[in-house]
């Protein structure tokens, strides 16, 4: 079993790719991998509970950990306590630790 990261900044409204990004880490946790899915930049607009985006409360409900950063969730106006079930905000040094504990780390 590995660790893997997976780091999205696209808006997923804009973007169709990133729904190939979700469904690789969705993917990777039905293998058995420890999976991290971490919204950063415009990544984070799908976690607003108000977008109700499917693919994301998806993934966090088949056990992937879906983080937003704390940082582009402040710059967008976008207050933790209104984020989707299932997302949590962190830090930027969550990546930074994860790289150093050698996960498998993809950024889209």
């Amino acid at each position: 079993m590995s660790d893997y990261l997976l780091i999205a900044s696209r808006d997923p409204f804009t973007s169709p790719s990133t729904r190939e990004v979700y469904e690789l880490a969705s993917a990777l946790s039905e293998r058995g991998h420890r999976v991290t899915l971490f919204l950063i930049e415009n990544g984070v607009l799908a976690a607003r509970g108000s977008a109700d985006y499917g693919a994301l409360r998806e993934i966090a409900a088949a056990g992937v950990r879906v983080l937003a950063d704390e940082f582009a969730l402040r710059q967008r106006a976008i207050p933790a306590h209104a984020l989707l079930t299932g997302v949590e905000a962190a830090g930027l040094e969550l990546v930074i630790d994860a790289l150093a504990a050698g996960a498998k780390t993809i950024w889209h």
